[in-house]
């Protein structure tokens, strides 16, 4: 690299960590300023718990989010600025190219797709899984606490063979009724577990069922059993039996991939919710290329208005990107539609317009 490119490069990352900077305070402000009651209702509840168990996952999970946004802006300025102080003009009295001067922008594109993808796949999740506690725990309001809380009248292939039914089941006490257990050979029913009771043992990964009747289907006869209590393995846990999007949001993409496949196999109908979360961890990374093209080809000639114009422009062209990816989600979770053709819509018509403002820009 050229000291011109790390000079762009050292430029494009300073101004990217500034903008950030700038953004995750006013969301924090705006989050402590809605919540501060929450935080007062609790008595018992200190500082330090509220910073280490809620906003220090809270920055996580906002910079994250604002690293789109964050990288336009930053582009924005930086390049206007540049133009504005004439630099552009002795770029291109040098014979430098526009393809050539977009290089260290790539770099360091580069530099914060790798961190997104990083972030959004492994460490986001689980910092999630630490805030989303703490929210169910001082936060949520009982009536969304309850919407995880109880199960009614599910059911779930756990195998090619074996099926389970349960008419209720709290996923706080881990404790459900009228539950069923079915295992087929091909079409025919083999056997039949009912119980009036289930409950699944944390400790060591069993079920207890009670006042159970077991039925053994034979060719020629038929054997009921029946007992008071019995401790026995299925291939579940409470966890598995709630279907919730925002549970997505807690998994690392190896969990959520496996996640994924296990409940394809069990049977479950719609898992677009999950498919849009696990597509969405890539997709969006991506963007930061796409964005960059966009943000350099509106910055890179000088016009009347200068960078507040160009920021204008480029604001508003942010605005459409978020208003276009938040529809994609909500129609990639509709069932049987293409969720990873939904998620990846929004890179793809700004990618034809990336590359409109690309080739505009280099006449």
């Amino acid at each position: 690299m050229k000291i011109i490119d790390w000079y762009i490069l050292k430029r494009f990352l300073v101004t990217f960590f500034f903008t950030l900077l700038i953004l995750i305070p006013i969301a924090v402000a705006i989050d402590i300023s809605e919540k501060i009651d929450n935080f007062l209702e609790h008595a018992d509840l200190g500082f330090y718990q509220i910073v280490d168990e809620y906003y220090k996952n809270f920055i996580i999970y906002y910079a994250n989010t604002f690293m789109p946004l964050a990288l336009f802006i930053a582009v924005i300025l930086f390049t206007s600025k540049l133009s504005n102080n004439t630099e552009i003009i002795a770029i291109n009295n040098a014979k430098v190219s526009f393809t050539r001067f977009l290089y260290p922008y790539f770099v360091g594109a580069t530099l914060i797709t790798i961190l997104s993808l990083v972030m959004n796949h492994f460490v986001v999740p689980n910092s999630s899984t630490t805030r989303k506690n703490f929210e169910k725990e001082y936060i949520n309001n009982r009536r969304q606490q309850q919407e995880f809380k109880f199960v009614s009248d599910f059911s779930l292939q756990l195998t090619d063979s074996t099926y389970i039914f349960i008419k209720n089941f709290n996923t706080e006490t881990n404790a459900g009724y009228d539950f069923t257990s079915e295992l087929y050979d091909g079409l025919e029913l083999k056997t039949k577990l009912v119980a009036d009771n289930i409950r699944y043992n944390e400790k060591d990964s069993t079920f207890s069922v009670q006042n159970w009747r077991l039925r053994k289907i034979y060719k020629d006869r038929d054997s009921i059993f029946s007992g008071n209590k019995i401790d026995t393995v299925f291939n579940f846990t409470p966890r598995d039996l709630i279907y919730k999007s925002a549970l997505s949001q807690e998994m690392t993409s190896d969990e959520l991939y496996k996640f994924i496949n296990i409940s394809k196999k069990r049977g479950v109908k719609n898992l677009n919710a999950y498919l849009v979360e696990f597509h969405k961890r890539t997709s969006l990374p991506i963007a930061s290329y796409i964005l960059t093209i966009i943000a350099v080809a509106l910055a890179f000639r000088k016009r009347r208005g200068g960078t507040g114009v160009n920021l204008a422009i480029g604001i508003g062209l942010m605005f459409v990107y978020v208003f276009l990816m938040k529809i994609s989600e909500v129609l990639g979770a509709v069932a049987g539609v293409n969720s990873l053709l939904y998620v990846w819509m929004p890179n793809i018509f700004f990618g034809c317009v990336a590359i409109y403002l690309y080739n505009n820009a280099r006449k």
